[in-house]
């Protein structure tokens, strides 16, 4: 099985053709729906099974690695004086733990790969507009 397997029913045109902005969990759920033949309700059973896996893992302070996606794992952030916006008074903000997501090679790749594809046709697109 190839490494990029998973990712490769995305054709590059598919994926930025009609979505510009943020991909919404409605929309990543139809998306496993129509990839692996499912109804919208089993995909969004398994989405959520996902979600709640990585957040389960998290809290319990596990590190997860999603080989070739990438790794989310918790930093913490030290107490702090803080200043409130409105009125300039100075304020304890505590210790806390937040989410991280680091990229994993491969990610990072296609990613590029895909921009690269993208910029060349693009350049290609306005060099053939400026010579007509």
């Amino acid at each position: 099985m190839s490494e990029e397997a998973p990712l490769d029913h995305l054709e590059p045109e598919e994926e930025s053709a009609d979505k510009t902005g943020v991909m919404t969990k409605a929309e990543l759920v139809d998306e496993v729906a129509r990839v692996v033949s499912l109804t919208k309700k089993q995909a969004e059973t398994i989405v959520n099974i996902v979600f709640d896996s990585i957040v389960d893992s998290l809290r319990s302070g596990q590190k997860i690695e999603l080989r070739g996606f990438g790794s989310f794992r918790l930093r913490s952030r030290k107490s702090r004086t803080g200043r409130n916006p409105k009125t300039g008074e100075k304020v304890e903000v505590p210790s806390k733990k937040i989410p991280y997501f680091k990229p994993g090679k491969e990610l990072k790749e296609l990613i590029n790969k895909v921009m690269e594809s993208a910029a060349a046709t693009e350049a290609t697109a306005s060099q053939d507009g400026g010579n007509t």
